[in-house]
């Protein structure tokens, strides 16, 4: 029996009496669902007499309430279980004529090789002729039809391509083995990157009987590990009665906890498996293991708030947390982390965000970096920062983190006599710029309501609060504020979920917004709407239910049993708001939204600008706009230009936005105080002046950060630190070649890994330096702004063949040495740089003097060349720095080595001696041994033979 079935069984089991319907197909995430998809059908209930479909779709058996559909034509369709007794809800399914019905699936493993490489096998599959691991995302290897498939479109010229959203890098398939493809797969090799994690593959236009494969969007997962499950541990639950508690990592959706009444579950493949929770025997008592209220999940351990007290389960124990982590041992009233991933953020003053934040009625207290928690305010504070009467009754009720990757909002109440009503009112905390801001919000209510904030994914705080009740919606910066409407025009959801309080605020990237009941009700809204609309019922009413969001970005819907399992399935929240919106006749009021902003994240340096486009197409005489929102300091200037067509009776609007600075760094009084004014983050947001819930997405967000890329740096063209000989050396550099002229000579070892491989050049030739400029590892351009170099070592043995007034100088230009004394006090490295730059070139700066000096400055275009001292040989190792104060936020430097060869120094005369004594010892030395050899010779083979006397011979 598969999962979904038993799903259905073990719901069937636990409410009898329901009644209720849904529908699936093969494909995830219903992402096709046209007239060649089969959809199975499922009633839940005991009084189902047979299907009710249009003639288009045939069914296979209407009398079975668990059976397939087809459906011939495009467009809504009818359908409906048809019961004794009262009827039931009809749905308006939207089947799609479409091209694509192939879909992209991929495995991910680390490679042998590298822990920091992951291995990405892809192939295609077929969702309506695919083995149930493929449909169920477990398979290992490809199906049959999937490598027939597959070899196919790589025949006609299909190939999987990754492009990664945050880096904007491709990365193309590699072989299997030996240059070919083998088993239907392709192999992609992806480096593992926590700031580019997100991914879509993309084909080729290739076609295969009419049908495309649809491109796959997809988070990388990472090896985070799951906690062992060791025996005769206990259970962490929640409170009998109460509803899931969910927590997730922002950047890693596919790693979420689940508390229920039974067990606490984690899972790393978004509850495709998953493993239980437990803590010691004996740590805590039976009430407060089953007291947990609230959970946080991160890669290093869990949190979990239990009777107001603050528990980490890790790795290595259980442990309680207080004092010594510089937070309360008690009254925590609530814990929370960061909803929205963001990879990129620019902060100016602190090198860290927080990553969780606790509070108790008076204090709030952020974590920086593992179990480092620095309290930021009390409400003691607040009311000094609030002009607030020091007998008011100021205690904080909630504290979220915002759309902004820097900001936490806190919920505060505010009362007098306290025993009637009360006032809610928000204030947002800037981490990096540690400011407080009040917002012009207040609500008036009832001394026991307790409000939740939940911030959206927008440029401005754009939030929904929840209490028991009613949903309240703030938009615009807290301009546009109301109840949330529902079709009975009063606001109140409990009335029309018969009785059943307000569970969750689901809300994601998109903008959607579901408001979930107790009783598994479900309220839809959209970003900017005011109303909300009832979507048709999915779950059983007696069903532990909570949205959680996977991998694809899309929504799922987690159950718990009272058995104490648990069961994610695929929730079509496209398909149920286009049905509710057939029904009520909504249509949106524009026909596309356009634009080509394909990051989320931008920076702008100095002298940059950002060109964006939007177009907005409408039915005529409706006169919408492109609205166009900000949110951060004003420290960018704006151009727009609109452009208006109409044709057919469809308005085209198109409006460009060109954003830059123009602020002149050259001579100011403070130049790093200038910077420091002209940098931060500016959240931007597009959106049509009109939409409705019907609309797929209503809005545009990204960020444009104004200042240094930390990934932005310089090198000197030619030199590298690959491709030459390592070999550990030192050398010496004489003390009349070093510019403070110590007493004795300087010895250095060569540094390969910092200064990489030396350039050699002969004495005579002289050296240009060519600067490139690279965002990350990608070349960007040449530098063309002036930059100077100099010596690590302080030797100052080399000059410039250009002098000042060659160079176009009207007054004196900056030299090492004049800087060098202006900034005694300072080491040489920051003696001289963009903050204190002055041009020579105007006779209002600077002063006249000696023009025949050589000029210092070097850029691409002014044929200044670095000199060396005639005669010797000797190694340099050089910093460069960019001089021009308008060029960037950031202190751009290199280095790069060059050893000079030629003339060998004349040597000392004591050494000359030596060696002419020695050169002459060793001749006679010889002269000697050979003598007594030639004599030892002579004896031998000469004079002995010579001298032998001769004997008388034999006669026969």
């Amino acid at each position: 029996m598969s999962a979904r079935e038993v799903a259905v069984l073990l719901s069937w089991l636990s409410c009898c009496c329901s009644a209720l319907w849904r529908y699936y197909c093969n494909s995830p995430h219903y992402q096709i669902f046209s007239t060649r998809s089969t959809i199975k059908l499922e009633y839940e209930g005991t009084s189902f007499s047979e299907w009710s479909v249009p003639e288009a779709c045939h069914i296979q058996d209407k009398k079975l309430p668990t059976t397939e559909l087809r459906c011939s034509s495009s467009g809504y369709h009818l359908i409906k279980p048809l019961v004794t007794g009262p009827d039931e809800e009809e749905r308006y399914l939207f089947v799609d004529s479409s091209y694509i019905c192939f879909l992209w699936y991929y495995k991910v493993e680390h490679t042998k090789k590298s822990f920091q490489l992951l291995a990405i096998t892809i192939w295609v599959y077929d969702p309506e002729n695919a083995d149930p691991g493929e449909l169920q995302r477990k398979a290992e290897q490809p199906s049959r039809n999937s490598i027939v498939l597959s070899t196919q479109l790589n025949t006609l010229g299909q190939q999987p391509t990754i492009y990664t959203i945050m880096k904007r890098k491709i990365y193309l398939p590699k072989a299997l083995d030996d240059g070919k493809r083998r088993g239907g797969t392709w192999l992609v090799l992806l480096p593992v990157a926590m700031d580019d994690v997100l991914n879509e593959i993309k084909g080729n236009l290739v076609t295969f009987e009419d049908c495309f494969v649809a491109d796959l969007f997809f988070l990388l997962p990472f090896p985070i590990p799951t906690l062992p499950e060791t025996p005769g541990f206990l259970p962490l639950t929640s409170q009998a009665g109460s509803q899931l508690i969910t927590s997730t990592i922002a950047c890693l959706p596919s790693v979420a906890i689940v508390v229920t009444e039974m067990e606490t579950y984690q899972t790393n493949d978004s509850f495709q498996t998953w493993t239980t929770v437990r803590v010691p025997p004996n740590i805590l008592s039976d009430a407060e293991r089953q007291s947990v209220t609230q959970v946080i999940i991160f890669p290093q351990g869990i949190f979990f708030l239990i009777n107001n007290i603050l528990y980490l389960k890790a790795i290595n124990g259980f442990k309680r947390l207080g004092r010594d982590e510089n937070m309360p041992d008690n009254g925590i009233m609530g814990i929370i982390t960061r909803k929205w991933c963001w990879t990129k953020y620019l902060l100016k003053r602190e090198k860290i965000r927080s990553t969780m934040a606790i509070w108790t009625e008076n204090e709030i207290y952020l974590q920086h970096g593992h179990l480092k928690f620095v309290r930021i305010v009390t409400t003691e504070e607040l009311k000094n920062l609030l002009n607030l009467s020091p007998a008011a009754t100021l205690t904080i009720q909630n504290v979220a983190y915002t759309g902004h990757p820097l900001e936490v909002s806190v919920l505060l109440n505010y009362c007098m006599t306290c025993t009637v009503t009360k006032k809610n009112f928000i204030m947002i905390y800037n981490e990096d710029s540690k400011q407080w801001v009040c917002q012009e919000f207040t609500l008036d209510v009832p001394i026991d309501s307790s409000l939740v904030q939940y911030f959206l994914f927008s440029a401005t705080p754009e939030l929904i609060l929840k209490d028991k009740d009613r949903a309240y919606y703030c938009y615009h910066n807290f301009s546009v504020i109301g109840v949330l409407e529902t079709p009975t025009g009063n606001g109140d959801l409990s009335a029309l979920a018969d009785g059943s309080i307000v569970h969750d605020v689901f809300i994601d990237y998109y903008g959607n917004i579901l408001v979930k009941m107790e009783n598994n009700i479900l309220f839809y809204s959209k970003i900017n709407v005011r109303e909300s609309v009832k979507l048709h019922e999915w779950m059983s009413s007696t069903v532990r239910t909570a949205f959680l969001l996977n991998t694809s970005g899309e929504t799922y819907l987690l159950s718990a049993f009272s058995n104490g399992t648990i069961h994610a399935q695929e929730y079509p929240l496209n398909l149920e708001v286009k049905s509710i919106s057939h029904k009520t006749k909504e249509k949106c009021p524009y026909t596309a939204l356009q634009n080509n902003i394909n990051r989320i994240f931008y920076f702008l340096d100095k002298g940059e600008n950002l060109v964006i486009w939007s177009q907005l197409i409408y039915p005529e005489n409706y006169g919408l706009f492109t609205a166009v929102d900000y949110y951060g300091p004003k420290i960018l200037k704006t151009k727009e230009q609109s452009y208006y067509e109409i044709a057919f009776g469809q308005c085209t609007k198109t409006l460009t936005l060109e954003f830059f600075q123009n602020i002149n760094y050259e001579g100011a009084d403070d130049y790093f105080k200038l910077q420091d004014q002209n940098m931060g983050l500016v959240l931007i947001e597009l959106r049509p002046s009109q939409y409705s819930y019907t609309c797929t997405r209503a809005h545009k967000m990204f960020q444009v950060a104004v200042g240094c890329d930390a990934k932005k740096h310089i090198a000197v063209q030619g030199f590298s630190k690959e491709n030459c000989l390592r070999h550990d050396f030192t050398y010496v550099i004489e003390r009349s070649f070093l510019r403070d002229r110590p007493l004795n000579n300087l010895k250095v070892k060569y540094n390969w890994e910092e200064y990489g491989c030396p350039l050699r050049l002969d004495f005579t030739e002289k050296f240009h330096p060519v600067i490139q400029l690279f965002d990350d590892t990608v070349f960007v351009k040449e530098v063309e702004a002036n930059f100077i170099v100099w010596e690590i070592h302080g030797r100052d043995d080399y000059s410039f063949n250009n002098t000042m007034k060659e160079s176009g100088c009207l007054n004196e230009a900056q030299t090492w040495k004049s800087m060098i004394e202006l900034n005694k006090h300072l080491p040489l490295e920051d003696v001289w740089g963009p903050e204190n730059y002055r041009p020579c070139f105007s006779y209002a700066i600077g002063k006249p003097g000696d023009l025949t000096q050589p000029y210092e400055i070097i850029n691409r275009t002014n044929n200044n060349h670095i000199l060396w001292p005639f005669g010797q040989s000797g190694m340099y190792v050089f910093r460069v720095k960019i001089l021009d104060p308008n060029y960037s936020f950031c202190n751009l430097t290199a280095i790069f080595a060059i050893e000079t060869f030629g003339t060998i120094p004349s040597p000392s005369a004591y050494v000359v001696a030596a060696f002419l004594f020695i050169l002459l010892l060793m001749f006679f030395t010889v002269l000697v041994l050979s003598y007594f050899r030639y004599m030892t010779i002579y004896r031998r083979y000469i004079y002995e033979p010579l001298n032998k006397p001769l004997g008388k011979s034999k006669t026969k």
